[in-house]
């Protein structure tokens, strides 16, 4: 009996104690430490005054040109041809004359000199320009009539949105000054022109709802203008993660689902600053989170909005606009990567958003700053 008393006493104790007041784990107490503010980090001061003068080089004869070729003597001998694959023009008796890089007059003298091996006196050739092929211009997303387009001259950004037929909205019109008063389609704060593998610091917004022209930059061949839909709500999940990819966005998606939707970090990922970027391509904010504190329930798990760009690391930055750095041109590169295979192999039943293949990876070094 003394034995079933203190049994008895025990688990009274024990259901006294489950009942009495104290703290419980709540994962998403209001206690918890909060998760660090957004931080602006603007990026169009940047913006280069050389971006905004023409370029001084020459046109030069690339692959696809097509030109009209005369011996002046002759006018039974004109004829239009194609700069080769190789980069030979093949005209009259000339065998192949190699002519990629050359401008016009260069190539004229070039094509002179090669005919002097057949004939006795140098002949006077006239060579005109009929079609550009070698130097374009890559301007998809939200326009009006996307596409890849020729470059002869010098070009502004302006002119090539406007040669594309300003973007896209909703009444259909393809006059900018229209297209102003409308509903855009395109996403102008997260739109961007990307060169070399770089992105530049134009704001869209600025320069189509503002007119301001210290953002008309002068674009260089196989520049990559973008802009993106703005009906789009997918969360982009980039860096360190198994497949870096856009997630469909839904109510109280938060970070660690977003991350698990890219199948979760990537090994040597850095995950005590995972950042969450917001905002516009030229004033981004960024916070910089702990996931590990989020899975370990130390914080709370963060909320997402739809288009945010979470970026987990594979090693710390001492500085937020190194985060900022690569980030976004992580975020322009993989766009591009998408976009531009897309509109090169004309595949238009692929859906829109960022896929990165597993075992793909884009290396970014940030810049000093």
């Amino acid at each position: 009996m003394k034995n079933l008393f203190l049994i008895a006493a025990g688990l009274a104790l024990f259901a006294v104690g489950c009942h009495s007041p104290g703290p419980q784990f709540d994962p998403y107490s209001r206690e918890m430490p909060n998760i660090p503010s957004m931080q602006s980090v603007r990026e169009t001061n940047g913006l280069s005054p050389e971006l905004l003068k023409p370029s001084t080089h020459l046109f030069t004869l690339g692959p696809g040109d097509r030109v009209e070729i005369e011996l002046l003597d002759d006018l039974g001998s004109r004829t239009t041809t194609t700069v080769g694959p190789d980069g030979k023009l093949y005209f009259n008796l000339l065998p192949g004359v190699d002519v990629w890089g050359l401008t016009l007059s260069q190539a004229k003298d070039t094509l002179e000199k090669e005919f002097v091996r057949f004939v006795k006196e140098r002949p006077q050739i006239s060579i005109t320009l009929r079609e550009v092929v070698s130097r374009r211009i890559w301007l998809l997303g939200r326009f009006q009539a996307p596409g890849i387009y020729s470059m002869t001259n010098s070009t502004t950004l302006l002119e090539a949105i406007l040669q594309a037929g300003g973007p896209a909205n909703f009444s259909g019109e393809k006059d900018l000054s229209v297209a102003n008063n409308n509903d855009d389609l395109a996403d102008l704060r997260r739109s961007f022109v990307l060169r070399q593998g770089k992105a530049l610091p134009v704001d869209f917004h600025s320069l189509l709802k503002q007119g301001n022209l210290s953002q008309n930059i002068y674009l260089e061949p196989d520049d990559f203008v973008y802009m993106p839909a703005a009906t789009s709500r997918d969360v982009y999940v980039l860096g360190a993660v198994a497949m870096p990819r856009s997630v469909a966005y839904s109510e109280e998606l938060t970070l660690v689902a977003a991350i698990a939707n890219a199948a979760g970090p990537a090994r040597y990922a850095h995950l005590s600053n995972v950042a969450i970027v917001r905002g516009s391509l030229t004033d981004p904010q960024i916070a910089l989170v702990d996931y590990k504190d989020i899975v370990t329930g130390k914080i709370r798990d963060v909320v997402l909005e739809p288009r945010d760009i979470v970026y987990v690391p594979y090693k710390p930055y001492k500085k937020l606009s190194q985060y900022a750095d690569v980030i976004m041109t992580t975020f322009v590169s993989a766009v591009a990567i998408n976009e531009g295979a897309r509109a090169a192999s004309k595949d238009t039943s692929t859906t829109s958003g960022i896929l990165i293949p597993v075992g793909g990876t884009i290396t970014i070094t940030p810049t000093a700053k």
